[in-house]
């Protein structure tokens, strides 16, 4: 028997010996040097208990074995492995008494078991969140005794598997989806508070209890009169984590952010306006919980869910102070991206809170979470809410932040919520078609900055609270960037205003191929003379929302000057609109001052400026203000500022979130992000019907000189038109219809794609392919097609220099003919080599 064949016979009988007998000898490890990419520091498979339909040790060591077989290619990937348990609600620690033969309440239903109607009973046209159902027949029953023998069996499958550390998590739920819960809900409604299912329906974290003499493992004498829900929780996590050998706990659902952790408004916004005096008191209460948890519960590290929001958003309408959460050495986990863009579609979302909790962070670890399957709601969203296209992994993952050195830091977890679905079962078929995925994902990280950079003013909305004049513009703030994603602007690379000095003082030139998005800064603030430095040196910038409080400096960089506040319906006279529409967009706009920061209040200071060209203008009863502009001085060397004032283009109608306005009746404010775009070369255009057909999601990002382009198209119909300052893109293994030296293409639902190619040429079908090397010393070989008289710019891989780089025009194997001279590109593209005049078939090679 030969080495190989040898290997792999003792990999596939230790797997099996582990699932019939349950050995905890160690797996025959495969070589590391096989794996490519940047691995993670941890993968979490969470999972419920559903799985364990019998409560037989074997059976239960056979299943456990199970999960981490099913995930095993990548887990390959960790250096740690985690599997996080839905036991129930966090009731199950709630209620532990200390004693291990403890009947376990766990969630063995689908859909809320806390409502008036008993499981399983009343009419059938009840829905799941009216009345649940038990998920089998005869589910076992578990003590905590039982549970800790899961737990022990998971670490010994996990461990005898993968060969890696193993970590089992908790979970705290604060409302009531997954198990019953006398605790919540009879004994204790007092800590109940929020509407988030239902009217007081959700424990907040700064309740206080009143007196109950059942005794608890960590009050065996009962629970005193007035005694704070975060001493209760931490006192009792402590006991429960440790006697049962978990290894951390998760808050789930916003638990320790906010009083309403997935709606638009709470303790401080109501939809109206903003109760200013509570803000202050809120914060610190949420602050004090974590002090309260910590001083029962010190050491077991807390990972966390936040909300389905954002920074801005948590801190001005809930008095979320993350900043000090993040500084309070609490041990944490910083909120992943939230999975609820999977039910609602709104990516926008999703990204503006996931890019706006990672702009600044406790240490350097954070979390890319994924809904493959609901263990609760009947769905398994890979199988139908996605309905198997991975554009919620390729969007997310799109996403990168720039830290205080400049350096592109990805995030450290991979988490899957869950590996089970409503059943207990785990189908194959869902890994098997994620992972490929995944790592194609994080094969495809960015490795620079992308063509655009929010720089995300996390010091500043936490400065601005305390001043509490300011909340509307925090609240405006994300809500303005989420709705500019959802029509097509490519964000996806996020630096804090801290790090962007500091990191610009390292190193000058790292956003030279970048264009930075930001808020107006403080009025003589270092931060606005960074910005004022930038742009003067040549750097490209977008400023977006008011400037009711900018100094004298950058008004008189931006040119702009403060009219009194206008809002309501105005008239559009524009010159930037890109998209092609049979049913043209409206020419009225609805800017809210609640909702967009103040009202209109922008003007040119001096009319007579010519380097200033207004491209936006909003008027109403005779009156206008300058709503979009852009500014380039001869002395800033290339550099160049757009402004846009940014009306909000949503209104808050009684939901949980802000609801865009009627695109039928009013234009899409924040698509003028994406517009203006043109000003630095770069145009990203949609063809569709009509203005209530969904624009398309985009993210562009840097990954070894390559732009990588991952989009969520909503309607397919929807048609893309593409043009960079270096050329219309040509995707590896697609053609495109050259239209005005613009790329023009369909896409699937989701989509991800390597532009190397870039391309000047009027019009035609231009495609690029992938060819085999079949040449020792070449790595990559692209063949491009359809060129007349054509420019094409070619970006390899970084470490490319001019002498590993080839050129062959209508030329075949052996490639000893057609070599073509080419010369090295312009520096503010980056690393890449121009060849000019090109007709017929080139190809090239590194």
């Amino acid at each position: 028997m030969n080495l190989l064949l040898k290997g792999l016979t003792v990999l596939f009988f230790a797997s099996i010996i582990y699932s019939c007998a349950g050995t905890k000898s160690a797996l025959y490890q495969l070589p590391e040097t096989n794996l490519k990419g940047k691995s993670f520091e941890n993968i979490t498979l969470e999972v419920s208990l559903k799985p364990f339909k019998k409560n037989d040790k074997a059976y239960i060591e056979k299943t456990a074995a199970e999960m981490f077989m099913q995930w095993h290619s990548l887990l390959r990937h960790a250096d740690t492995i985690s599997v996080m348990l839905w036991t129930a609600d966090g009731s199950e620690i709630l209620d532990y008494s200390g004693k291990l033969s403890q009947p376990l309440e766990w969630a063995k239903y689908i859909g809320n078991p806390n409502t008036e109607h008993e499981i399983g009973s009343g009419p059938k046209e009840l829905s799941l969140h009216e009345r649940a159902y038990l998920y089998i027949e005869n589910p076992p029953n578990f003590t905590y005794k039982d549970l800790k023998f899961i737990i022990q069996a998971l670490k010994e499958a996990g461990e005898a598997i993968t060969g890696k550390p193993i970590r089992i998590g908790a979970t705290f739920d604060p409302g009531p989806e997954f198990a019953k819960s006398e605790f919540k809900y009879k004994k204790h409604p007092e800590i109940l508070e929020g509407s988030a299912m239902g009217h007081k329906s959700f424990v907040f974290s700064y309740a206080t209890l009143h007196a109950d003499k059942q005794p608890y493992a960590g009050f065996p004498k009962g629970i005193p009169e007035g005694t704070p829900f975060g001493t209760f929780f931490g006192r009792q996590s402590q006991h429960f984590l440790k006697d049962l050998g978990f290894d951390y706990i998760w808050f789930s659902n916003g638990f320790g952010f906010g009083m309403e952790p997935w709606a638009s408004t709470g303790v401080i916004f109501t939809g109206k306006g903003f109760n200013t005096g509570k803000l202050a008191e809120t914060k610190e209460k949420i602050i004090n919980f974590w002090k309260l948890f910590r001083e029962e519960c010190p050491d077991f590290r807390i990972e966390t869910r936040g909300t389905n929001l954002s920074t801005g958003i948590d801190l001005a309408k809930d008095g979320v102070d993350l900043r000090a959460i993040y500084n309070g050495g609490f041990n944490i986990l910083p909120p992943p991206n939230s999975p609820w863009a999977a039910l609602d579609g709104d990516f926008g979302l999703e990204m503006i809170g996931y890019m706006s909790r990672m702009a600044e962070l406790p240490d350097n670890r954070y979390i890319f979470r994924y809904y493959t399957h609901d263990p609760w709601w009947l769905n398994s969203p890979w199988l139908d809410r996605y309905g198997r296209e991975p554009h919620d992994i390729y969007l997310p993952m799109s996403v990168s932040r720039i830290d205080q050195n400049g350096k592109i830091t990805l995030p450290t977890h991979l988490n899957f919520l869950t590996i089970d679905d409503s059943f207990g079962n785990m189908p194959t078929q869902v890994p098997d078609e994620v992972i490929p995925h995944i790592l194609k994902a994080r094969y495809d990280s960015p490795t620079a900055p992308g063509p655009l950079v929010w720089v995300y003013p996390f010091k500043e909305y936490h400065d601005w609270a305390a001043q509490q004049k300011r909340l509307d513009e925090i609240y405006y703030g994300d809500w303005f960037i989420r709705q500019a994603i959802n029509n097509g602007f490519p964000l996806n690379t996020v630096v804090s205003t801290q790090s962007l000095q500091s990191a610009l003082k390292l190193n000058k030139n790292l956003f030279d191929q970048s264009i930075l998005v930001s808020i107006v800064p403080d009025a003589g603030s270092d931060y606005e003379k960074a910005l004022m430095d930038y742009v003067s040196s040549g750097g490209k910038l977008i400023i977006y929302g008011p400037a009711d409080y900018a100094g004298p400096a950058f008004l008189k960089l931006l040119n702009l000057k403060n009219d009194a506040p206008l809002e309501g319906e105005f008239q559009i006279s524009e010159s930037c609109q890109l998209d092609n529409l049979k049913k043209k967009y409206p020419s009225l706009i609805n800017h809210q001052a609640l909702f967009s920061g103040g009202g209109l209040r922008t003007k040119i200071a001096d009319l007579a400026d010519q380097y200033t060209e207004v491209l936006v203008k909003m008027e109403q009863s005779g009156q206008s203000r300058d709503a979009v502009y852009v500014r380039a001085l001869p002395e800033w060397n290339g550099g160049k500022i757009v402004y846009v004032r940014g009306t909000n283009s949503s209104h808050f109608d009684g939901g949980r979130l802000l609801q865009p306005d009627n695109p039928k009746k009013y234009f899409t404010g924040p698509m003028y992000m994406r517009y203006v775009l043109q000003e630095f070369g770069l145009e990203y255009a949609v063809v569709k019907e009509e203005p209530e057909v969904k624009n398309p999601v985009l993210g562009i990002a840097r990954s070894n000189n390559a732009f990588i382009f991952s989009g969520y198209v909503p309607n397919t119909t929807v048609k893309h038109s593409f043009k960079f300052p270096q050329g219309a893109p040509i995707f590896t293994g697609y053609d495109a219809s050259l239209e005005n030296q613009k790329a023009v293409y369909s896409f699937p639902t989701a989509w991800h794609l390597e532009a190397r190619v870039f391309v000047e040429q009027e019009g035609g079908i231009v495609g690029c392919k992938e060819m085999h090397s079949g040449e020792l010393g070449i790595s990559r070989r692209l063949h491009i097609s359809g060129l007349k008289n054509a420019v094409v710019r070619i970006f390899p891989d970084d470490n490319i220099t001019a002498d590993l780089i080839h050129f062959y025009l209508n030329a075949s194997y052996p490639w000893k003919e057609g070599k073509l001279q080419f010369k090295k590109g312009e520096p503010e593209f980056g690393n890449n080599y121009i060849v000019e005049n090109v007709t017929g078939d080139l190809v090239v090679s590194w």
